[in-house]
């Protein structure tokens, strides 16, 4: 439990000022999420905790729905109400074009650029051996399945970080000698970014300026 809030400037207010334990484990929790940090959390929190209005009631009632009817689809693991996505049951998606991301965020960022004819592939993250992450742990095993024997071509939308390289030499291996084509993104994608903070032109450009990857040597 903190013993004392902190200012502001970052100092501490006068003994006596204890936080309830109730109150921290929330503000805990909420730091947990991406991008939120332990002042915002608590920000968060006292804005939950006020009784003017329904807001902590309605987003519980929002988790709860969606943890319970929201799933992963049965194709390309992207989250979904149904058995399958909408991008998965739509007829004029080009089955043969598969874009290979690694989060369902990913799918959003692709999809605002408007020039993606293809359907997707969610792997769940990247190789990472060192936070014991590896093929099993990912959705690899059906992403060879949708690909065996076919002509498709695989466009590895992944993050240019040491775990996206990693994983799109580990797929490129596994489809060596296949008749899968290979291509990745053009690297109008900043080095180390991530595909969810990338804007709609710099998307575009990406996906038209995609580069055959087959051929590179992995060896």
């Amino acid at each position: 439990m903190s013993e004392f809030f902190r200012s502001p400037e970052g100092g501490e207010a006068a003994p006596g000022t204890k936080t309830e334990p109730v109150i921290d484990n929330l503000v805990q929790q909420l730091s947990r999420l991406p991008s939120i940090g332990r002042k915002t959390a608590q920000r968060l929190a006292y804005f939950l905790l006020q009784g003017r209005n329904d807001s902590a009631e309605r987003l519980a009632q929002a988790i709860s729905e969606a943890r319970k009817h929201v799933h992963a689809c049965r194709e390309c693991g992207n989250y979904t109400q149904m058995d399958l996505c909408p991008v998965c049951t739509n007829p004029r998606r080009q089955r043969s074009l598969v874009c290979v991301v690694e989060k369902p965020w990913d799918v959003l960022a692709l999809e605002r650029s408007g020039r993606f004819p293809g359907v997707y592939h969610i792997l769940g993250g990247c190789l990472s051996p060192l936070d014991g992450v590896g093929p099993q742990e990912l959705n690899l095993a059906r992403l060879f399945q949708r690909v065996e024997g076919s002509e498709a071509e695989l466009i590895l939308a992944l993050g240019t970080h040491a775990e996206g390289e990693a994983t799109a030499m580990y797929i490129a291996r596994k489809l060596q000698g296949s008749r899968v084509k290979i291509s990745r993104l053009a690297r109008g994608i900043p080095i180390g970014s991530d595909l969810e903070y990338v804007d709609e032109l710099t998307m575009q450009r990406a996906l038209e300026g995609r580069v055959d990857f087959s051929g590179q040597d992995i060896a």
